[in-house]
């Protein structure tokens, strides 16, 4: 395991640059100058799963931006939809986090969540929590399931360092290769509740990255070291060792990340 001060690197924590680095991306528009598309472009499901998943979608990729109001009657009439499914669909959203009230508001008073430093810290130690009981399993698993996993997961983060080796680097790509690196020890042992409560928070988490990934750059060396140490404790059946550095990789990371939210300022927390 890298000591307390170790740099953390990873995509949810690249290295964060030492130059200036380039201002975030602007703000995306208001859900009124959107083009939200219908609640059929959504994946398959009851209609408030519709809308719910189309908003979400919109928020973690910023094109719904922090602190965006968000009109109710506005999105039903964009949506083609009722009322009704919108107003549970937002209901979800704010009980998730995703949309924020003032107390005593009304629907139409819904704004976007800011995007701040200490809510970045909580929501990645929490990731990282459940992905640490993920790891756990995966390093209880059988002999001979540990085994093919590792190999899996080193497969995984030689995608993910070849991504970081690119030059110009396509931090989505190396984004999506880190997320399955992750996603994958999750699934290998994690029963529905873990995998619904990651499902819930893990695209929390994007939704940071996304809007601050053109601050984060460069060596991520420590990242494929960090995601080493995971494979080898889940291989040799160390499950708290795995549990602990997966925990130890969320940290790095809200600690990298709230360094650059400093540096770039809080989105959408006026």
């Amino acid at each position: 395991m890298p000591h307390a001060a170790a740099p953390r690197s990873i995509i949810p924590s690249d290295m964060v640059s030492t130059r200036k680095p380039a201002p975030p991306p602007s703000s995306g528009p208001a859900a009124g100058d959107l083009p939200l598309g219908s609640a059929a472009d959504a994946p398959h499901g009851s209609r408030p799963e519709q809308v719910y998943s189309r908003l979400r979608d919109l928020i973690v990729q910023g094109l719904l931006s922090p602190g965006s109001r968000i009109v109710e009657t506005e999105i039903a009439t964009r949506l083609g939809v009722s009322r009704t499914p919108v107003r549970e669909a937002l209901q979800r959203l704010q009980q998730e986090g995703y949309v924020n009230g003032s107390p005593g508001a009304q629907q139409s008073r819904l704004t976007v969540a800011p995007l701040t430093r200490d809510d970045v810290y909580e929501l990645l130690n929490i990731v990282g929590a459940l992905e640490g009981m993920g790891a756990r399993g995966a390093g209880s698993l059988p002999v001979g399931e540990r085994h093919a996993l590792a190999r899996e997961l080193r497969s995984l983060n030689a995608e993910f360092q070849r991504a970081g080796k690119s030059v110009p680097i396509d931090h989505g790509s190396l984004y999506d290769a880190d997320e399955r690196f992750h996603r994958r020890i999750v699934e290998a042992s994690a029963g529905p509740r873990l995998l619904a409560l990651h499902d819930a928070v893990k695209p929390q988490a994007e939704r940071y990255i996304r809007m601050y990934i053109s601050m984060l750059t460069g060596d991520i060396r420590t990242s494929v070291y960090e995601h080493d140490l995971i494979i080898a404790s889940i291989d040799e059946g160390r499950a708290d060792d795995a549990e602990l550095a997966v925990q130890v990789n969320w940290r790095h990371a809200a600690d990298r990340l709230s360094k650059v939210i400093a540096v770039a300022g809080e989105r959408g927390s006026w």
